[in-house]
Order: C-alpha cells, then sequence, then structure tokens
C-alpha cells in the first residue's frame, strides 16, 4: 500500500529513511551470500583439503563484522542528518495524541485546532512536538518522516516535510488497545497560498 510506504518518500526525512532502508538491505544481502559461498566452498573441498576451516571462519566473521561496522558508522550519520534544526522557515506544530484520535495545534495560528487531520505548508521543515493525553502512543506518517514515541508528560519534536502539496496518511503507530488499528490521522500538505488560508480561517 503506496500510502504508507517507506520506500515511496515523499519528503526529505522520509527519503534518507528509504535510502538508509536499501543500504541496510544490500549489506545484509552482501554478508549472506558471501557467508553462503563460504560455506558452499568449503563444503565442496575434498577431505584432504578441509583444513582450510580457518580461513574460512576468519573471512565468515572477519567480511559481516566490516560490513556491520560500516552500516553502523552510515546509520549514525544518517541519524545526526534526522535531527530538528532551528531554521527561518521551520513551521512548529503540535500533536496530542489520545485514545482514539489525534488533535493538533499550530504556533502560527494561537487557539486553532484541528482533529485526526494535520496541515502543514509544502517545502518547509515542520516540527512537530508530540506527547500524549493518556498512554504512550507513536506518531508515524511513513511517506514523510520516521515514528516517534508519544509520552505521558514529555515532548518529543519530529522533523517532518513534504515535498509537494497532497495528502499523506499517518497512524498511531503503537499497540495501547482495543481501538489501535483505527488510530489514524491525516497530514495535508498545502501550497503557499493555500497555508496562508488555512492559518486565517476562524477557530473551529
Amino acid at each position: 500500500m503506496e500510502s504508507l510506504s517507506t520506500v515511496h518518500p515523499a519528503g526529505p526525512a522520509a527519503a534518507i529513511i528509504a535510502t538508509l532502508w536499501w543500504v541496510l538491505l544490500a549489506g545484509a544481502t552482501a554478508i549472506f551470500l558471501f557467508v553462503t559461498g563460504l560455506i558452499v566452498w568449503a563444503w565442496r573441498q575434498p577431505e584432504g583439503q578441509r583444513d582450510a576451516r580457518g580461513f574460512v571462519i576468519g573471512l565468515g566473521l572477519g567480511f559481516p563484522l566490516v560490513v556491520l561496522a560500516a552500516l553502523l558508522a552510515y546509520g549514525l550519520v544518517v541519524g545526526e542528518r534526522l535531527l530538528p534544526r532551528a531554521g527561518p522557515d521551520v513551521v512548529r506544530v503540535h500533536a496530542e495524541g489520545r485514545q482514539w484520535a489525534w488533535r493538533f495545534g499550530y504556533d502560527d495560528a494561537p487557539g486553532h485546532r484541528t482533529e485526526n487531520v494535520l496541515h502543514i505548508p509544502a517545502g518547509r521543515p515542520v516540527d512537530v512536538a508530540i506527547t500524549t493525553a493518556d498512554v504512550i502512543h507513536a506518531f508515524w506518517v511513513p511517506r514523510l518522516a520516521g515514528k516517534l514515541d508519544a509520552v505521558p508528560g514529555h515532548v518529543n519534536v519530529l522533523r517532518i516535510e513534504a515535498d509537494a502539496p497532497g495528502r499523506y496518511d499517518g497512524l498511531g503507530s503503537e499497540y495501547n488497545g482495543r481501538g489501535y488499528r483505527d488510530h489514524r490521522f491525516t497530514v495535508v500538505a498545502h501550497d503557499a497560498a493555500a497555508w496562508d488560508r488555512f492559518l486565517r480561517e476562524e477557530t473551529p
């Protein structure tokens, strides 16, 4: 389902995460194929030549460790790039999860609230301050960014951004009771004119 697909990114943060996913898949595949090849090679050696076990074990451990270390370093660099940073174009919104809905507020329109629909400007970074009114939830818009937990009494900040105007599906991705499957919301990314109109609307 493309609307919730992490490999069909529609924003810079999601694109970074999708690239990380493909890199990890490639690294895991390389380790699997290499180690499988070593096992097959060792298995096919004549009886008198099976003293190469040290060679096989060395490569079977050495190669995966090198690849895993490289993937770890790459993952740490990617994680650093995903951290929210201050900037003149950053929009700040608030997300409060509860059983079973999301309520959103907007710093650029104090007092404005929306239920289960988050409005953002397209092409601008948006910091979502995430919390919860009851139990632990998780805020996730797969095509725009990674997942971040909503923890009672705490605010976590997630940077999202949409490349283009449109509608993007989001969900509460932390199991927390019988209504969990329907704990969904929509992100509507507006062009500049539509965003200005939204901010000028009367508070619902």
